[in-house]
């Protein structure tokens, strides 16, 4: 996106773009009408500035700026980014952040999970396990993230909070279909494994310095039927009866990160 080398800072946003902001936030469809998204906070704004995500506007509560956002203004004045003074509640908490960027949505194709060595497919309805997924992947060292059609939107205001701005880190392919991906990631070398609360074989039975991919179904259905798995797995629990589906990625990716360090100070 082009962007002005001189930024209109300040002026105050127009009652149109408060009822555009606000669309964006609640409506997915406007999201992909428009090509946009929002990130909000201060954190996962300095998070998208640190990625040169193509930030359209940035803007900010009045009352707020410039003294307690001093940093993410002056950094988004330095990207010629336009600034927008806020005078009226925007988002969707009890206590939303007043501080927000409008960004151009940056969807992957499905494809990205081939060139990945180590990579996720995820059916996630739940916002607060899609971020956190994405946010452990980004951590892990993931290079890749895909959610399955049905799964909540990848830009939702919520997912794109719980990812604290993990979601510039790395691509992620949103609605794909799930035995496109699983092909996709073994087209690459990939070995497919789907996790399972019971019955599979622990994370350390595999050799996870391969490429690989991870597959975890639905919170409620769990995976799908028929699914083209080169084998399952299980986190080894006691006293629970499963994890969540954040809580069980973040657990398969980190092993996977281990796996991989152990092996190149071994070598």
């Amino acid at each position: 996106m082009a962007r002005s080398k001189r930024p209109d800072v300040h002026r105050v946003a127009s009652h149109a773009e408060v009822t555009r902001l606000r669309a964006l936030l609640r409506d997915q469809q406007a999201r992909q009408r428009e090509g946009l998204f929002v990130a909000e906070g201060p954190r996962v704004v300095e998070a998208a500035l640190d990625r040169n995500a193509p930030i359209a506007t940035l803007y900010v509560g009045e009352g707020h700026a410039p003294q307690q956002y001093a940093a993410v203004i002056a950094r988004a004045e330095g990207a010629g980014i336009a600034i927008r003074t806020l005078t009226h509640k925007v988002g969707d908490t009890r206590t939303p952040q007043p501080v927000f960027a409008l960004v151009q949505l940056a969807p992957a194709p499905v494809e990205i999970l081939a060139r990945a060595s180590l990579s996720i497919i995820a059916a996630a309805n739940d916002p607060g396990n899609a971020g956190t997924v994405v946010r452990s992947a980004a951590a892990a060292g993931c290079e890749a993230v895909a959610f399955t059609a049905g799964s909540v939107d990848v830009y939702n205001p919520k997912v794109v909070r719980a990812s604290a701005g993990a979601l510039f880190a790395l691509p992620i392919a949103g609605g794909v279909d799930a035995r496109a991906a699983l092909a996709a990631a073994r087209s690459g070398g990939a070995q497919c494994l789907g996790a399972v609360p019971r019955a599979g074989s622990s994370p350390e039975s595999f050799d996870l310095t391969r490429p690989t991919c991870f597959m975890l179904g639905h919170e409620t259905r769990g995976l799908e039927a028929d699914l083209a798995l080169d084998a399952l797995v299980t986190v080894p629990m006691s006293g629970a009866e499963s994890l969540n589906l954040a809580m069980a990625a973040t657990v398969l990716l980190f092993e996977a990160a281990r796996a991989r360090r152990a092996a190149g100070s071994a070598g």
